[in-house]
């Protein structure tokens, strides 16, 4: 270094002094950079960006003042041009002019500074694919960025932008925008240019409405223009033939929109607005929709015509006012989840709504099937025979294929009960609210049969293996037991949707949930759980209610906010300190977005 540094006739000297003294970037790493094309001085605590890197291809390196016998992988002659600069997570106020030094950037990546401007010379990078400007202060941004008409990705969200001039336009070759976290009041029609966009997050912006121009994206598969003041959707939306997931939550909207021409719709996102009627005109044309979210609106009731909606997989209505549903509901095929919770359902048993959405399903489907006169085909007309089966409802196992012995307070359960189900196939089993210290071991007679099991408020101590070869099962309620684990055997039951283990004993999660794959809800609430792997539960995809509320965990693992199919997250009553009850009383989507944004980058 000394002997470099008396060399007076090299230009990049100061840039070598500045990178040593102020702003310490390893000369190892723009050796590697020469090499590779890619530079990356994420997190480094700079405040601005040493001269020897915007003149990193122009400056003759280093080391040809030092060693002129080179071997033919340090020819620095031969030099990679630099593609890829990352400049995150410093403290940046500017860019320099000199940023037109490195005409060959594919990918330039500043997020996460506290820029307030960008350089016109911007615009001199021609080659430009990728420019990540997220997280900044940036209010206005220069005329040189309309001239980057190879940009594929421009992410501006998270900074305090209130104007996107009609220029735009000119960058036709976007196909991922993010403009959400700004200020912006409206879109310019020029948007219309931007053929080839696929994604667009226009969320958490001043918008009131959307411009008409949208509806020639054609391409555009991604929509997302949640926390705007938006009430109502243009009709020409309906044109935009590719789109796939809509979002619109904490809008206005009073109706959901009208989208006739969206074949291809997979997700429709409106919860959090005023919508108080489903109109079947607004439903009819959704039939190819897998995921309609309504949860905290003042819907009153749902039509008939939601059976119009034969791809439907999930509904979530959570928070609304819907007190009745219609039996054909039952009939949707491929309907998996149905939140109702906050709902004044009065025509819903409440056990039967805590049983999960199979149960449910299969009771509206059988609203259905009742007679015309409301009877029951072939009820029996006097009571059993023999004394002894006097507290078993035989009619219940033989119509409803349900074997319930709840709420006898007794330590076993007899050989009668069984015996009476005979060769009926039974589905439903209902042992809670008795003394039971073990598993009674007939129930695996039902082995191919049984659905649905309630074993809550026993004193069960352990789950037994054979447990696992109840292969049908897709509900487990298992509440206010003595339990502290689960047999690994368990991840046999690949069926299982729901399981409840809510004030029982554990100090861990079961670490056998995270192999069951299945599972929609899982409740173990009020026990002693010390906290979870974020990793392994973000494998469980159809996850979508998970409540830990009222256990041990200390740390809520930023990582749990990529478990992005959580549609209800519960954890208060836990003694951590982040997120605050603030942030918790807001809900699942601001905890998940909360945690994701502390994840490590």
């Amino acid at each position: 270094m000394s002997r470099f540094k008396r060399g007076a006739h090299v230009d990049s000297r100061a840039g070598f002094r500045q990178e040593k003294e102020d702003c310490p970037v390893p000369s190892g790493l723009l050796k590697a950079a020469r090499k590779s094309g890619q530079l990356n001085l994420s997190g480094r605590g700079l405040t601005e960006v040493p001269q020897s890197v915007w003149r990193l291809n122009l400056d003759t390196p280093q080391e040809s003042q030092q060693n002129l016998s080179f071997g033919a992988a340090d020819r620095w002659w031969e030099q990679a041009d630099l593609t890829k600069l990352l400049l995150s997570s410093n403290k940046l106020q500017s860019l320099s002019e000199d940023v037109k030094l490195l005409p060959a950037l594919l990918v330039l990546d500043v997020h996460d500074n506290q820029l307030s401007s960008l350089p016109d010379s911007i615009g001199d990078l021609e080659q430009l694919q990728k420019l990540i400007l997220s997280h900044n202060k940036l209010t206005e941004l220069p005329l040189g960025l309309w001239r980057l008409t190879n940009l594929r990705c421009l992410h501006l969200q998270q900074n305090l932008i209130k104007n996107i001039p009609l220029d735009l336009g000119n960058l036709v070759n976007l196909d991922d925008l993010d403009l959400s976290n700004n200020h912006l009041l409206d879109i310019p029609e020029s948007l219309a240019n931007l053929k080839s966009l696929v994604k667009l997050n226009l969320s958490c912006n001043k918008l009131q409405s959307l411009p008409p121009a949208i509806s020639e994206m054609k391409n555009l598969r991604l929509l997302d223009c949640s926390q705007n003041q938006i009430e109502s959707i243009p009709p020409v939306l309906a044109q935009m033939e590719s789109l796939e997931q809509l979002y619109l939550r904490h809008n206005k909207l009073r109706y959901l929109p009208e989208l006739p021409c969206c074949k291809t719709l997979k997700d429709l996102f409106c919860g959090n607005n005023q919508i108080e009627v489903l109109e079947a005109d607004h439903l009819k044309h959704l039939s190819s929709l897998s995921f309609l979210e309504l949860r905290d609106n003042k819907v009153k009731s749902l039509p008939e015509e939601i059976t119009l909606l034969q791809g439907l997989e999930r509904l979530d209505l959570t928070n609304n006012d819907v007190s009745s549903l219609p039996c054909g509901l039952g009939a949707l095929p491929k309907l998996k989840f149905l939140a109702l919770e906050g709902n004044p359902l009065r025509a819903i048993r409440r056990d039967l709504l805590t049983k999960g959405t199979g149960e449910l399903l299969k009771y509206l489907r059988s609203r259905i099937q009742e007679q015309p006169d409301g009877g029951l085909k072939g009820e029996p007309k006097t009571a059993m025979t023999l004394p002894s089966q006097a507290k078993i409802n035989v009619h219940a196992i033989k119509t409803l294929k349900t074997l319930d012995y709840s709420e006898k307070h007794e330590g076993s359960i007899p050989d009668d009960v069984f015996d009476a189900i005979d060769d009926s196939p039974v589905s439903n089993v209902n042992f809670s609210k008795n003394q039971l210290t073990a598993v009674p071991p007939r129930i695996m007679e039902l082995k191919d049969t049984l659905a649905d099991i309630n074993l809550g408020f026993n004193k069960l101590t352990t789950i037994p293996v054979d447990f696992s070869k109840l292969k049908q099962l897709l509900h487990i309620d298992l509440r206010n037991n003595l339990l502290i684990s689960l047999p690994m055997e368990l991840e046999g039951l690949t069926k299982l949707r729901s399981v409840i283990l809510s004030f029982n004993r554990f100090k861990s999660f079961p670490d056998v949930l995270y192999r069951i794959s299945s599972l929609e809800t899982i409740l173990i609430s009020s026990n002693q759980v010390g906290g979870i792997d974020p990793v392994q539960m973000k494998t469980l995809n159809s996850l979508s209610t998970l409540d830990l509320s009222n256990n041990d965990i200390m740390q809520v693992p930023p990582e749990l906010g990529n478990c992005t199919s959580l549609r209800a997250l519960m954890l208060d009553g836990n003694p951590f300190r982040n997120p605050r009850a603030a942030i918790v009383s807001k809900g699942t989507d601001a905890v998940l977005e909360y945690l994701r944004g502390r994840i490590p980058t």
